[in-house]
């Protein structure tokens, strides 16, 4: 079948300079998430009609399974799809959709496709108890006649909770015909989409109706208000089918995932944490509280303590992080790491059972097994042009406040005493101290405040 996708509105209430179908609901633009329930369909073709924003939405989202049409001026959803039409096979019906309805299910689509066939039109409507700003659905012992827009609307058909949601399936050969005969003579002078219902009972064509499981599935954003409660409920539906797979959650009010979020067995979840992107956590994984994470890899039994970011990184087996610790891009941590608070890790490899419990900035590095880094430890891997590594090979122990300049390697066993500045390499199994001898002045008195008249 054909699907075609109307993404051109300007949407002024949304008071932004991105258009409409590119702010994210989420994690993901809204367009996105009706382009990828349409590709669940497998359709021949997949139309989307752009508009407001110019080339924006397909610099965006261009796909080699996409293709784009332009409207412009903007006269209207009949004139929306007649821009389209040159795209589609008239053999197969078309499904209409909208780029700003980002909830529409799978199941409730199939549901519309299904009752249309090849030869009807099929109109997915729900039934709402304050229908204002919707179009009506008109029927004459019980069938569908027309749709008729409020503006349009007498004060009988006002009266109608019937409503149109705009998806439909129609067979594409008469819809062509259909579209060609629409007039923009009404009150908002466009060329309503809605309009055909009237024109296929014309003809004798049967206009059936659909309705989803859930009224959410229908709703629009046409501002950041909307847009807000869709957020809300896509998070509320996320949080939902998580606790079904077992997932416990502190609060399930108190998450956001603002991509996909992969779960195994016993994990268990805090308040406040929000994940982007591509996550996954293990079997027996615990994440505190306020923590964000990010396209990262959480294996079995890892901690994540309260108030961490993890960024493209992996914590590898009973491993704890935190609090207060930022894992940056090309981490990656094996087994049983502890990693402490205000302890940041960037591009580096940490072997098994290694640890840096506080205020410490591994960078550009390579770590062993058994490692210790003390409080205070900085790689100085950044010489104001280019990053240098440094190499801490197993078991080396690595006293509080060292600062080690790469490029250096420290050998397996050594010790580094507390306070050292090592820019050469040292020796495995020996200890490495630079610091200045500590001496005491004697006579000296500390200084006092002057006081003023």
């Amino acid at each position: 079948m054909n699907i075609i996708i109307l993404a051109a509105g300007m949407g002024k209430r949304m008071q932004s300079a991105l258009p409409k179908v590119l702010h994210p609901l989420a994690g993901k633009p809204l367009l996105s998430h009706v382009i990828d329930t349409a590709r669940a369909l497998s359709p021949s073709r997949l139309c989307v009609i752009y508009g407001h924003g110019g080339e924006m939405v397909p610099q965006l989202l261009a796909a080699d399974d996409l293709h784009f049409a332009r409207q412009d001026p903007q006269l209207g959803t009949g004139h929306a799809v007649m821009q389209g039409m040159h795209l589609l096979n008239d053999a197969e019906p078309s499904l209409i959709l909208y780029g700003d309805v980002p909830l529409t299910s799978l199941h409730t689509l199939q549901k519309l496709i299904a009752i249309a066939g090849q030869d009807k039109l099929a109109v997915l409507t729900i039934d709402m108890a304050d229908p204002t700003g919707y179009g009506r659905i008109v029927r004459e012992d019980g069938a569908i006649r027309r749709i008729v827009e409020q503006k349009d609307a007498t004060d009988l058909e006002q009266a109608i909770r019937e409503v149109n949601t705009g998806i439909m399936v129609a067979p594409t050969g008469q819809l062509r015909a259909w579209l060609a005969g629409l007039s923009n003579q009404n009150a908002q002078g466009e060329y309503y989409l809605t309009d055909i219902v009237a024109a296929a009972v014309r003809d004798g064509v049967a206009v059936v109706a659909s309705q989803p499981a859930a009224v959410w599935e229908t709703l629009g954003v046409n501002s950041k208000v909307q847009l807000a409660e869709l957020e809300r409920i896509t998070q509320g539906n996320i949080a939902h089918a998580l606790l079904e797979h077992g997932v416990t959650l502190a609060d399930p009010a108190r998450i956001d995932v603002r991509g996909e979020l992969q779960c195994g067995r016993d994990v268990a979840i805090d308040v406040g944490c929000v994940f982007e992107g591509q996550v996954k956590l293990d079997d027996g994984v615990i994440i505190g509280a306020h923590c964000v994470i990010k396209n990262a890899h959480i294996a079995r039994g890892a901690q994540i303590k309260p108030f961490c970011h993890i960024d493209d990184a992996t914590v590898g087996a009973d491993s704890q992080i935190g609090p207060y610790a930022r894992l940056r891009p090309g981490t990656a941590l094996g087994q049983d790491v502890h990693i402490g608070n205000f302890v940041e890790i960037k591009n580096s490899q940490i072997g098994d059972h290694s640890k840096a419990n506080h205020l410490a900035y591994v960078g550009d590095s390579t770590v062993g097994s058994r490692v210790n880094i003390g409080a205070g430890t900085i790689t100085c891997n950044y010489d104001g042009a280019n990053k240098f590594r440094t190499v801490i090979e197993d078991d080396a122990f690595i006293g509080s406040d060292t600062q080690l300049v790469a490029p250096v390697t420290v050998g397996r066993g050594a010790t580094i005493g507390a306070g050292t500045t090592v820019t050469r390499d040292a020796p495995a199994g020996k200890l490495t101290v630079s610091r200045a001898r500590q001496m005491t002045i004697e006579g000296w008195s500390r200084p006092v405040k002057i006081k003023k008249d």
